[in-house]
């Protein structure tokens, strides 16, 4: 008989299987020289703020508009090629891998487009560069989930402090390029006479609302949440029927109102208390009634709070891998073992070839409800179909919190709130809870986040 030793030596070792996209010939030839990207890539990306945004949208007529297309069009390039020379330093084994290499096309195509595209001089050329711009940002819809897939597959050859690093200015550059041509989208709308009258009251320059009103958003969010499917998965992603949704009680300062993206305080609301609600229905269930959660606005004079607390069991009940709360914003399996997860995996794949893709906003989420019926959601778990639970909430959220300043902290109270399940064993009279703390600048006047 062998040793136990031998027995380990002559033992079949397992296969890691790298997934490789396939790369076109240009590729191969631009990867690593191309003067254009080094010229671009030279050149500091002119950073703005929310306050600039709304002033120079202000008071707009077709000189200003003409100078925005062109402020877009030259700018966006720059951001681009950055991002390029970032994917370009990584180890060759993550950019070939499978979702990196997609994006690495994507920002190259969008890069020459950019750049090629000759300035534009009158209003009708302008639409033509709003299309142009549209079409790109309907392309690019699928570039979250594929850098997700990409960097949680390359994460075993990444420190979790680079993975981190890297995924952050991908994203927070991705909002910003984003922000950048809505903005002048819905700039042209509004001077062409094209924008819908639907926002009559909520006054606006461009995709920034200049007096948004917190609590009507968070109410927004939890009408929304309120509609959807009525079922939830537990920790081992079982199925829990959903008999009725826990109170959200709203208070503090309830007519704060501030300069905001929209779009994206709503993101980050609609995440967290829908993680929230979640978690009070496992924690709680068979229990007659649910305890509620609660939001708290509060308003200083250079920012806006919105603490959200819950009932829920807490984060290391929710998400026993993780070893502190900020894991849950990493995209490294070492700081995050849910990312390397089969169904995880499957459902950004899933994603990554959707034309649908993943665009972080709430119409977004809403529309997949109202159109998924739920045994397909079901079905999705074996990653046929795009799973609405594919770990991005919450890392979104913290990009959009901090992209002008802001900050998302979650706290776990243990200790608090009534009996609730272990996620391995039985009820335990020692539960827990979560708080987050949502902190927003109101003044407008810190610089977009990216960097350089």
């Amino acid at each position: 008989m062998l040793s136990n030793a031998a027995q380990t030596l002559t033992r079949p070792r397992p296969v890691h299987r790298i997934l490789v996209f396939p790369r076109h010939e240009s590729t191969a030839r631009h990867f690593y020289q191309n003067r254009q990207l080094e010229l671009y890539a030279s050149k500091e990306a002119q950073r703005l703020t929310l306050r600039q945004l709304v002033f120079y949208g202000r008071h707009m007529n077709e000189e200003r508009l003409i100078k925005s297309a062109n402020y877009v069009r030259t700018e966006l390039p720059v951001r681009i090629a950055h991002r390029l020379r970032d994917l370009q330093a990584l180890p060759y084994v993550v950019v070939t891998q499978e979702g990196v290499a997609r994006v690495y096309e994507l920002y190259w195509s969008a890069f020459e487009k950019f750049r090629r595209y000759p300035p534009i001089t009158s209003l009708s050329e302008n639409e033509k560069f709003c299309e142009f711009v549209g079409g790109l940002l309907n392309e690019h819809a699928t570039v979250i989930p594929n850098l997700s897939l990409g960097l949680s597959l390359s994460s075993p050859y990444l420190a979790p402090e680079q993975l981190d690093s890297v995924m952050r200015r991908m994203l927070i550059s991705r909002i910003s390029r984003r922000v950048l041509a809505e903005h002048h989208i819905a700039l042209t709308e509004n001077f062409m006479g094209q924008r819908e009258k639907q926002l009559i009251g909520e006054p606006h320059v461009g995709i920034i609302y200049t007096g948004l009103k917190v609590k009507k958003s968070i109410a927004r969010c939890v009408e929304l949440l309120r509609q959807r499917p009525t079922w939830v998965e537990d920790f081992q992603g079982e199925e829990i029927h959903v008999r009725h949704w826990p109170e959200v009680i709203v208070d503090g300062q309830l007519d704060t109102q501030f300069p905001y993206i929209k779009e994206h305080l709503e993101y980050i609301v609609f995440e967290l208390l829908k993680n929230s609600m979640r978690a009070t229905l496992i924690a709680h269930q068979g229990d007659s009634q649910l305890p509620p959660i609660r939001v708290t606005i509060a308003a200083g004079e250079n920012d806006v709070g919105i603490r959200i607390s819950d009932q829920g069991g807490g984060l290391f009940a929710s998400e026993p891998q993780i070893k502190e709360p900020a894991d849950l914003f990493s995209f490294s399996h070492l700081r995050n073992a849910t990312r390397m997860e089969h169904s995880r995996i499957g459902a950004l794949r899933s994603a990554s070839i959707s034309e649908e893709g993943v665009r972080a906003t709430v119409d977004e989420q809403v529309h997949r409800w109202n159109h998924v019926r739920p045994h397909e959601m079901r079905i999705s778990k074996t990653g046929i179909e795009i799973h609405p639970r594919i770990g991005i909430g919450l890392p979104m959220s913290n990009i959009f919190a901090t992209y002008f300043g802001g900050s998302l902290e979650l706290v776990s109270l243990d200790g608090w709130g009534a009996t609730c399940p272990k996620p391995d064993g039985p009820k335990t009279d020692n539960c827990a809870g979560t708080d987050a703390y949502l902190r927003l600048l109101k003044l407008g006047t810190n610089l977009e986040g990216i960097e350089v």
